[in-house]
């Protein structure tokens, strides 16, 4: 297995900002996304050309380390390689969902699933019932926004069972997620949304975020 040799190279005057805005949760080495984007080109372009049980294993090395630049390193690793994946790999990757959880992770994460189920529609279903009913709220999210991308492919049983599982919780990263699904499905079919908000009783964040299109 080829050993993993990469650094990246920050600005430690930028890093405290960025870990500010991320409630400081993280320690950051201080690189934006263009730059890291930019010093981790050449290793994506190199994992095209290794084995899946080698990629497996830089996504771990580089999800393991302290800074948070390498979660993000980590996640476009994996986005990069998104036709090499099948449903067993997913369910490597749903570990990650909830290990060193925030916002940006966990979404960055639900578009590698997203991207994954229109690549294989057939398996949506099971991609989804990997979160669906989660008590995690970090994979709950994953549930909601799933189809954030699927547009008129959207399964609205599927969307409508993730939001009402709890769909007037006070957790602000659901109202948010309920929200978000709804307004981005709003763009496909808005007729479908106002139905949904007048038949159901969600909280007020969540509401405001669905009905922006409106």
């Amino acid at each position: 297995m080829e050993k993993l040799q990469f650094q990246l190279i920050g600005d430690p005057e930028v890093a405290p900002a960025m870990a500010r805005y991320m409630k400081n949760r993280f320690k950051f080495l201080g690189l934006k996304a263009t730059e890291r984007k930019e010093q981790s080109k050449p290793l994506l372009r190199s994992s095209s050309k290794v084995d899946v049980p080698t990629l497996h294993a830089w996504i771990t090395e580089l999800y393991n380390r302290d800074y948070r630049e390498y979660q993000y390193v980590a996640i476009d690793l994996a986005t990069k390689n998104i036709k090499k994946w099948q449903l067993a790999d997913l369910k490597v990757f749903r570990k990650f969902v909830t290990q060193k959880s925030w916002w940006d992770s966990v979404d960055s994460w639900r578009t590698l699933f997203g991207k994954y189920i229109q690549l294989h529609p057939d398996e949506k279903v099971r991609v989804f019932e990997q979160f669906y009913q989660s008590t995690n709220i970090w994979e709950w999210r994953v549930a909601i926004n799933l189809q954030l991308m699927e547009k008129e492919n959207t399964d609205t049983d599927m969307l409508t069972k993730a939001i009402l599982a709890d769909s007037e919780t006070d957790e602000f990263f659901i109202q948010k997620a309920i929200g978000w699904s709804l307004r981005q499905y709003s763009k496909t079919n808005p007729e479908w949304v106002k139905q949904f908000l007048e038949a159901h009783k969600l909280g007020n964040l969540a509401v405001r975020e669905a009905q922006k299109y409106l």
